[in-house]
């Protein structure tokens, strides 16, 4: 997810590319009117409706380390209450997000394109093999050998419409 390829066919010249997550998700609510704004709980909650709509139920939301801190945050809003026991830790993290949309599991990953927040749905992702696999020994060099090996897997989903994506983060 930290890169937004889109699919390449391929040819006699060119090898072909898998079409990154970003690629295979259609579902996508900008962040708002400037190039790059920050994440919101309102557009999280247009995103988790549009999905809901699109008959699906996603289940995690994945977000770059720097939206954590902005999700933690959306326990502040007005009316929420925390509940602290007599303990000296402090927690100020949300790992689940209830919406009237579906329960989402706050995931973060360091390595995802850091404009974009995910709400998916893992069970509509697999993994392909196009084609498996294989290693040809094609010459010998002294005590060392050399290996030709060729293989192609992808990414695959199931309804590009189920999983949905904030776009425009800053």
């Amino acid at each position: 997810m930290g890169v937004d390829n889109a699919a390449v066919t391929g040819s006699e010249s060119a090898a072909r590319e898998m079409a990154s997550a970003t690629q295979q998700i259609s579902t996508s609510v900008d962040a708002g009117s400037n190039a790059t704004d920050a994440l919101t709980e309102a557009k999280l909650l247009e995103l988790g409706e549009d999905c809901f709509n699109n008959g699906s139920d996603p289940s995690v939301l994945m977000i770059k380390p720097a939206d954590a801190q902005i999700v933690a945050g959306f326990a502040a809003a007005s009316g929420r209450n925390r509940e602290f026991a007599q303990t000296k830790t402090l927690v100020n993290v949300i790992d689940l997000i209830v919406s009237p949309y579906g329960e989402y599991k706050v995931t973060l990953n360091r390595h995802q394109i850091s404009t974009h927040a995910f709400l998916i749905d893992p069970a509509m992702w697999r993994s392909t093999v196009l084609r498996p696999f294989s290693r040809t020994l094609l010459s010998k060099q002294g005590d060392s050998d050399k290996h030709f090996i060729v293989g192609e897997y992808s990414i695959k989903h199931m309804n590009f419409s189920a999983d949905g994506m904030i776009t425009g983060l800053s």
